[in-house]
């Protein structure tokens, strides 16, 4: 590495570590802007407010890209035991849940594992469904929310009831459907409320449980925002750094995902300010609209830009990456790049943990399943126990520490700096037939496979019957 490159990251670290920009993005996204829901004003806001950026920061062409999808308002919901007692509960309806009325008996699936699917075959249909969020025990892969309600429809069951895991948080919020109105309500509940249900349960039989969703799922239209940093040996190769911006409707959504996406924009003004002239391939950063409800802007993109694909050396994912932990790097199957990251973490003199894993649940997925080169930030070693406050009203700015963002902004852009310099760069872009052979081979994408068949069932929105 020369002199004169350590020189550069010297002047990017003594800028990021000497101002409060990162933070006070953050504050502005959060603070003035809300959730960045899709449809609100704080979301249109949020979107002007990076174009703005970019364009303050020196970026070239920052845009507006639109998309249209299929929108979600939230309704008043309710929840009440109707028998062999009356009790009202407080709830709220989980994203993409249709207006349904639905009275019916309960079946407590536990965490929602496989298995306890397999336990519970018999007595599912025309039940209400109800799983906690917590990852099941003793799997060696994640069973997403969205798994979890998949299998419910799939059982037959009337309707989705889901309980947060943790004490304190209140009700856990997360999509139930992509791009569509889902074939049955959700909700969820407080992990209190469902400590009570079950109390109730063992103390006077079978509840019979009487729920009603009012929501709807309007068109809309939103953005993808998007500025180019150029190369200069390389000008027709890039590497995009991205991150969604929009949160869920009941909370901040401070660090899942703005604590990410205020770290790409401090990487763009970083990279512009000090690195202009130095770059071989160029950078594009994305902040993606609407990744809450099916990972649609990033989905989007990908279709709109499917000539430039090719021409895509790696695509880094910091959807959250702001938060507490370590700062590495999960690579999503590409080991031809472990020692490429772990020289970069060598001369970056910092603790830079990389990792092999594929997630289908961020916005690098649209990407891997292109083939493209793709990676999140993240801790390799670390254990999913759940989201903690994330997705609940409790993802608020007071839980960001300006040490975490300045650390994930730091490895960001150091490392997009080497990655656009490397020559000759180690991997190229997948065939589909090989990311094909991938998706069958990887445990931790079974849930997609669920997903898949659920798919299958609809027709023109709506869900056929199984034969």
């Amino acid at each position: 590495m020369s002199h004169s490159f350590l020189e550069l990251e010297q002047r990017m670290l003594g800028d990021l570590y000497t101002t409060r920009e990162v933070m006070d993005n953050l504050e502005v996204l959060c603070d003035d802007f809300g959730s960045r829901w899709g449809g609100s004003t704080g979301e249109r806001l949020a979107a002007e407010f990076f174009r703005r950026k970019f364009s303050e920061y020196g970026l070239s062409q920052p845009r507006l890209e639109p998309f249209p999808y299929v929108g979600w308002v939230r309704g008043p919901a309710s929840l009440r035991v109707v028998a062999p007692i009356e009790r009202e509960l407080p709830c709220i309806s989980l994203p993409m849940s249709p207006a349904r009325l639905v009275e019916a008996q309960f079946v407590d699936l536990r965490d929602g594992a496989p298995a306890d699917f397999e336990a519970h075959a018999a007595d599912l249909h025309g039940r209400i469904a109800m799983v906690c969020s917590r990852p099941p025990r003793g799997l060696n892969r994640t069973v997403h929310r969205s798994e979890k309600y998949q299998r419910s429809a799939l059982g037959g069951a009337a309707a989705f009831l889901y309980v947060n895991q943790y004490a304190g948080y209140g009700p856990e919020t997360g999509s139930i459907a992509n791009d569509r109105e889902a074939h049955m309500a959700g909700i969820s509940i407080s992990l209190e409320t469902g400590e009570l249900l079950r109390r109730l349960q063992r103390r006077y039989g079978p509840l019979r449980l009487r729920l009603e969703t009012t929501d709807e799922c309007p068109s809309l239209t939103s953005w993808n925002v998007a500025a180019d940093l150029q190369g200069t040996s390389r000008p027709d190769e890039w590497l995009v750094l991205g991150c969604h911006y929009d949160g869920h409707d009941i909370a901040q959504g401070a660090h899942d995902p703005a604590s990410g996406a205020v770290a790409v924009l401090e990487s763009a003004r970083l990279l512009a300010r000090h690195a202009t002239g130095a770059l071989g391939c160029g950078i594009r950063f994305v902040l993606f609209g609407i990744e809450e409800t099916g990972l649609l802007g990033a989905r989007r993109y990908v279709a709109q830009h499917q000539e430039e694909l090719d021409s895509i050396r790696f695509m880094l994912n910091l959807d959250a990456a702001g938060g507490p932990g370590r700062k590495g790097v999960l690579v999503n199957r590409w080991p031809e790049l472990n020692s490429f990251f772990e020289r970069c973490a060598e001369q970056m003199a910092i603790d830079i943990p990389v990792g092999q894993r594929t997630s289908a649940y961020s916005d690098h997925y649209p990407f891997f399943l292109e083939g493209v080169p793709t990676a999140m930030m993240g801790d390799p070693g670390g254990v999913n126990t759940g989201r903690g406050f994330d997705h609940t009203a409790y993802d608020t700015l007071d839980k960001v520490e300006l040490a975490d963002l300045r650390e994930a902004t730091s490895v960001a852009a150091r490392l997009m700096l080497r990655m656009s310099q490397e020559e000759p760069w180690p991997v190229r872009r997948r065939s589909h037939a090989a990311v094909e052979a991938l998706l069958a081979s990887e445990p931790s994408l079974e849930g997609q496979i669920i997903r898949e068949r659920m798919e299958a069932l609809y027709e023109g929105g709506r869900m056929k019957t199984e034969e």
